[in-house]
C-alpha cells in the first residue's frame, strides 16, 4: 500500500519488515535509504548486530588469544623505539626499562579493570559509556575516542609504509634510485608514496574480514616479530658486543628532584599512549569466553613491552659501533643490509614488521574507531563499514606524511590527549565498580529514553567529575602545543602527574558526587544479555516513537 503525504511517500513491505516507513522523495533521502543496514530496517531499533551484545557463539576468545593480542600490540617498530625518547631526556637504559615496565604494568591493570564490563555484559565501550554519562552525553565521549583512533590509524599507516619501503629496497635495490616526481611541499617522496599505497591497499581486506576472524594474524605477527627481535639482538651482540658501548655506559644525566620529575614525565608519556586502549577495553573483552580469559592482559602487556624495549636498546647500541650513529629504528638498520644475503634477511625482517603494523592498526585504531562510529550512526555504519571509513579518513584525509614532517605541535597535542581520556576512563571505572557495583540492566542501555537517559540524556554527575579531572591539567598542556607560552614549575609538575591526577580525581569526584546525589532509578539488579536468549533477538528493544528523526508505525 502506498499513500502520499506531501513530498514524502510512505511505503510498507509488511512481509519483510512489518514496519511502515516514510521514504523521502529527494535524491539524497533515497541514497540514505539505500545504504541503510538491513538489520536496522527489520528491527526498527537504534542498534545493529555489531552494536548488540556478542552472542554466545561469538565469544571464542580465550586467555591465549588475549595474550597474543596484547603481545602483538607491543612487538612492533614503535616498541623498538620506546627507549629513545626516555634516554634523550637524561635517563639511563636501566631506568628507561624500569619506566616502561611500570607504565605498562599500570596500563595492563587499568585495561583489565575497564574490560570487566565487556567480559560480563559483552558490550562495547560506546554502550558502556551510556551507563555513566547518559544517552546523549556519551556521544561526546565516543566522538573524542573516535577522533584519536582515526589519527593514530594514519600515523601507524605511515610506519607500515616504511616497512613496505624496506621490503622494496630489499627486493629491488634499484628502487632506491627511483626519481622523485613529487614537489618538496608534498613532504613525501615517490618511493615512500608508492610503499604507502601498497600498504594501504593490502590492509583493506583485513578490515573486510573482521577482527574475530583474524586471530591467526596476531599469532603470526607475535611469533615472527619476536623471532626477528631476538635475531636482531643476537646478531648485534655476536657482531660487536654491547657491554662497552657508550649507550650502555650512559648513566642518568639528571639527579635529585630533577631525576624524579623527568622519570614521572617519561612514565606519563608511556602511559599516555595506552589511554585510548584503556577507554575502549570492552571493545575487545566483549569477545571473552569467560571473564578470567582477559586476565592474561595483566602479564602480557608489561612483560612484552619491557622485553621489546630492551631489544631496541641493544640494537641501537650496536648500530652506534657498526655505523657510527645510534639507530633506534630497526628499519634503518635493515636498510644498511645491502649484500645479497643481507637483502634477503632484510626482506623477511621487514615483512614481519609489516604484519606487526597490520595487527597494531587493526587492534588499537580501526576497530575502536569503527565501534565508535557504529554507536553514533548504527543505522548506516557497522564494524566493517566503520573500519573502511576510519582507514580512508586516517590514511588520506589527515595526510600523516604532513603531520610527521611538519606538524610537531599537532603530534604533541595528540600525545597529550590523555588529559581527557584519563578522566574519561576514571569515570567509567568508578561507575561500574563503585557506583553501580557491577550491576547494569543491559536492556536499558539500548533503550532511547530508558533509565540511563538521566535528564535530557546527560548525567551531570559524570560531566562534573570529568571536568574537575581535566581542567587543572590544561595550563600544563597548553605550553606543549603552543610556542612562546611557558608554565610555572608547579603547573608543569601537575601535568607530569597528569594520568594519576586525571584518572584518580575522576574516580574520587564521581564516587563522592553519586554518593550524595544518587540517580536511584539506575540502581537495579543486573540483567545480562543471556537472560534474553529465549527471545528472537539478543535483546528486547522498545523503539521510541521517533528514531533518528524517522517516524515508525508498527504494523
Amino acid at each position: 500500500m502506498d499513500k502520499t503525504t506531501g513530498n514524502v511517500y510512505v511505503q510498507a513491505d509488511q512481509q519483510e519488515t512489518g514496519i511502515i516507513r516514510e521514504v523521502p522523495s529527494s535524491v539524497w533521502g533515497r541514497i540514505l535509504r539505500k545504504i541503510e543496514l538491513k538489520s536496522e530496517i527489520e528491527a526498527g531499533r537504534r542498534s545493529n548486530p555489531d552494536l548488540d551484545p556478542v552472542p554466545p557463539e561469538g565469544r571464542h576468545w580465550h586467555a591465549q588469544h588475549y595474550a597474543l593480542f596484547w603481545i602483538s600490540d607491543n612487538v612492533s617498530v614503535s616498541g623498538f623505539r620506546t627507549a629513545s625518547s626516555i634516554m634523550d631526556v637524561g635517563l639511563s637504559w636501566r631506568m628507561s626499562l624500569l619506566c616502561v615496565a611500570l607504565a605498562n604494568l599500570l596500563a595492563g591493570m587499568v585495561v583489565t579493570l575497564n574490560g570487566f564490563v565487556g567480559a560480563d555484559y559483552h558490550i562495547p565501550f560506546s554502550i558502556q559509556s551510556r551507563a555513566s554519562f547518559g544517552y546523549y552525553l556519551s556521544y561526546l565521549m565516543i566522538l573524542m575516542r573516535c577522533i584519536v583512533g582515526i589519527f593514530w590509524y594514519g600515523i601507524q599507516t605511515y610506519t607500515g609504509a616504511e616497512c613496505v619501503q624496506t621490503m622494496l629496497y630489499a627486493i629491488w635495490p634499484s628502487f632506491r634510485n627511483v626519481p622523485n616526481t613529487l614537489p618538496s611541499s608534498a613532504n613525501i617522496n615517490t618511493q615512500l608514496m608508492t610503499a604507502y599505497v601498497i600498504y594501504f591497499v593490502t590492509m583493506l581486506p583485513f578490515h573486510y574480514v573482521g577482527i574475530h576472524k583474524v586471530k591467526w594474524l596476531f599469532l603470526l605477527k607475535t611469533v615472527s616479530t619476536f623471532a626477528v627481535g631476538f635475531g636482531l639482538m643476537g646478531w648485534t651482540i655476536n657482531t660487536v658486543g654491547v657491554n662497552n658501548t657508550s649507550l650502555f655506559n650512559q648513566g642518568n644525566k639528571v639527579h635529585g628532584s630533577g631525576f624524579t620529575w623527568v622519570f614521572l614525565n617519561s612514565f606519563y608519556s608511556n602511559l599516555g599512549g595506552f589511554t585510548t586502549l584503556m577507554v575502549n577495553a570492552p571493545d575487545y573483552s566483549r569477545y571473552a569466553y569467560r571473564r578470567r580469559s582477559t586476565y592474561a592482559t595483566l602479564f602480557a602487556v608489561p612483560f612484552t613491552a619491557t622485553l621489546v624495549t630492551f631489544m631496541g636498546v641493544v640494537v641501537a647500541a650496536g648500530s652506534n659501533v657498526m655505523y657510527g650513529e645510534i639507530l633506534w629504528d630497526p628499519l634503518q638498520v635493515l636498510d644498511k643490509w645491502t649484500s645479497k644475503g643481507g637483502r634477503a634477511a632484510a626482506f623477511f625482517c621487514a615483512l614481519s614488521f609489516y604484519f606487526s603494523q597490520l595487527g597494531l592498526n587493526i587492534a588499537a585504531n580501526s576497530l575502536a574507531s569503527a565501534n565508535d562510529m557504529n554507536a553514533i550512526w548504527p543505522k548506516y555504519i557497522n564494524l566493517r563499514r566503520g573500519q573502511f571509513i576510519a582507514a580512508f579518513l586516517g590514511a588520506w584525509v589527515l595526510t600523516p606524511w604532513n603531520i610527521m614532517t611538519s606538524a610537531p605541535a599537532f603530534l604533541n597535542f595528540m600525545s597529550g590527549y590523555s588529559i581527557w581520556l584519563g578522566p574519561l576512563c576514571g569515570v567509567l571505572v568508578a561507575d561500574y565498580f563503585i557506583v553501580h557495583r557491577r550491576k547494569y540492566d543491559v536492556n536499558e542501555l539500548y533503550k532511547f529514553g530508558g533509565i540511563y537517559n538521566y535528564h535530557w540524556g546527560c548525567n551531570w554527575r559524570a560531566f562534573a567529575a570529568f571536568t574537575i579531572a581535566w581542567v587543572p591539567l590544561l595550563p600544563g598542556f597548553i605550553p606543549t602545543v603552543t610556542s612562546g607560552i611557558t608554565a610555572s614549575t608547579g603547573v608543569t609538575h601537575l601535568y607530569d602527574l597528569g594520568f594519576f591526577y586525571g584518572f584518580g580525581a575522576a574516580i574520587l569526584c564521581y564516587s563522592v558526587i553519586c554518593h550524595f546525589f544518587p540517580a536511584r532509578e539506575t540502581y537495579v539488579d543486573a540483567v545480562y544479555p543471556d537472560d534474553n536468549l529465549d527471545n528472537t533477538t539478543s535483546i528486547e528493544f522498545v523503539a521510541s516513537e521517533e528514531v533518528h528523526g524517522e517516524k515508525l508505525q508498527a504494523n
